[in-house]
């Protein structure tokens, strides 16, 4: 049974959320196995060519679990493709967001991927296989207040690059695939995790803080989101390609981030300062010693 799919077999983390699943499904509507990490089984990724890995990307003893699982299935074929959709969003001022957050934020969105990619090179080299990491348009142009996130992508966008020449004598491309804001459930989460972090945080730290915050949610409530399917379309891309790129693109604010990446770091900032109705704001007065 094994050595039918082994030529086209890929690891996907992150496989229960919104992109996550979607792109578990069309990969394997493709022809490949996919072996989807999920932290618990869910009924949603029941489908022909698809097995579910308990897998937990920030746990380095479940992450060579998942690796000796995978490899006893592929029975020494290796794999065809590693994809770190895995992520968090941590968001909210650096002053206010805790440093447990922080260090969550890094542990899933760059520790993770290394973990993998550490526990399943060997399976990419027998399988001639290629490293999907997926980012974010923060990663280019950092907003304010998504420091958290648009660091830690940043970060995973500075590794790829390295592993990309690193495992280029064994022929294994390393891809990035820069993703815009998507219609999933990650932000509603993100919101509430700020939204808590505020309540057990400082209040006289919090109110300097209040006007901004509040023009920044103003702002993000007018959000445009893609359809999920614009990513799943770019990340099967880079599993499919013949010879993939180093990077794809995905989605209008992401080629946007592209072209505002270019311009000068004051005027970009007052680009960001208009666009999210920070211009003007006074500062509030400081609280009493």
């Amino acid at each position: 049974m094994t050595s039918a799919i082994t030529p086209r077999a890929v690891l996907l983390t992150g496989a229960s959320g919104g992109i996550g699943r979607a792109c578990a499904l069309a990969l394997a509507a493709k022809g490949f196995h996919v072996y989807a990490g999920v932290h618990t089984a869910t009924p949603d990724l029941d489908a022909t060519g698809i097995t579910q890995l308990t897998l937990d990307v920030t746990d380095s003893g479940s992450v060579a679990a998942a690796a000796e699982q995978v490899a006893k299935h592929q029975d020494g074929q290796g794999i065809h493709a590693v994809v770190n959709n895995a992520g968090v969003l941590v968001q909210g001022p650096t002053e206010l967001v805790p440093i447990s957050e922080w260090h969550r934020q890094f542990e899933v969105n760059v520790h993770g991927p290394v973990l993998v990619i550490q526990a399943f090179t060997p399976l990419l080299r027998e399988g001639g296989g290629r490293v999907v990491n997926i980012s974010a348009a923060s990663a280019r142009v950092p907003f304010p207040f998504l420091g958290p996130i648009g660091a830690s992508k940043a970060a995973l966008e500075s590794y790829s690059e390295s592993l990309r020449v690193e495992l280029a004598p064994w022929r294994v491309p390393v891809s990035i695939v820069q993703l815009g804001a998507m219609r999933t459930e990650i932000f509603a989460k993100s919101a509430a995790a700020a939204e808590m972090a505020l309540t057990q945080a400082d209040p006289r730290t919090v109110a300097l803080y209040n006007r901004q915050l509040a023009a920044f949610d103003q702002a993000a409530a007018g959000q445009r989101y893609a359809p999920v399917g614009v990513a799943v379309s770019a990340i099967v891309r880079a599993v499919e390609a013949r010879r993939p790129r180093a990077r794809y693109v995905a989605g209008t604010d992401a080629r946007l981030a592209v072209w505002l990446s270019r311009i000068p770091a004051r005027l970009r900032d007052r680009v960001f300062e208009r666009a999210l109705g920070l211009s003007g704001i006074e500062p509030a007065p400081l609280p009493a010693a």
